[in-house]
């Protein structure tokens, strides 16, 4: 059965941060919360975590899964960013937002979309989630915690527990969140598209 936190969802407990940062370095899959809604988590390098993570999800290679970092300067390690693209993702992190980008060579080759080699990174406005990345100093590995032939985000820690308890080794729960997912938004190219409208507001990138 899954461990169950409850983290302040302002100022997290620097205990529980610290078991949780270890359940994920031990191999763990985490639900957290995050600034948009709730997503399953593990180690970037882990590739039993990261298997088992796609197929609770029910999703393939082919689907890009989220770097989720610290800062602005984690993103530039992971991925390439030029002039243009830093000044989107300014006016836009930390937020609701991710953001598809070539990878560098940091990222594992498994982890890139097999044809494109991208990969989706965001920096969320979330106390938990940053705080767990400030103890790991390295980022997370996640996608929205959406289940198999649904459309709609787990928004709520019991329920999770009820669904996901015998399948995941810890759920954080840091109170409801949004039940939208982050906005999607491609890079990669010469101008800025949408792939998924979210709860970040993409008229910024006058999309």
């Amino acid at each position: 059965m899954s461990q169950f936190f409850q983290v302040h969802p302002v100022n997290p407990q620097p205990r529980l941060i610290k078991q949780a940062a270890q359940i994920v370095h031990d191999g763990g899959i985490v639900a957290v919360p995050t600034d948009s809604c709730y997503a399953l988590v593990c180690h970037l390098d882990d590739k039993a975590a990261v298997e088992r993570l796609r197929r609770i999800r029910g999703i393939d290679e082919k689907h890009h899964l989220t770097l989720l970092c610290r800062d602005l300067s984690e993103i530039g390690v992971y991925a390439r960013v030029d002039n243009r693209q830093f000044r989107l993702l300014k006016a836009a992190t930390p937020g609701p937002f991710t953001f598809i980008l070539e990878a560098t060579k940091c990222v594992p080759r498994r982890l890139s979309h097999p044809s494109r080699k991208t990969i989706g990174l965001r920096v969320p406005e979330d106390a938990i989630v940053h705080a767990l990345l400030e103890e790991l100093q390295q980022p997370l590995l996640g996608t929205t915690l959406i289940m198999p032939g649904e459309d709609d985000a787990l928004n709520d820690a019991d329920t999770i527990c009820e669904r996901l308890g015998k399948q995941i080794e810890l759920i954080i729960d840091g109170g409801a969140c949004s039940m939208e997912p982050t906005t999607v938004i491609d890079l990669s190219g010469s101008d800025a598209e949408l792939v998924r409208q979210g709860r970040g507001d993409a008229a910024m990138f006058g999309l």
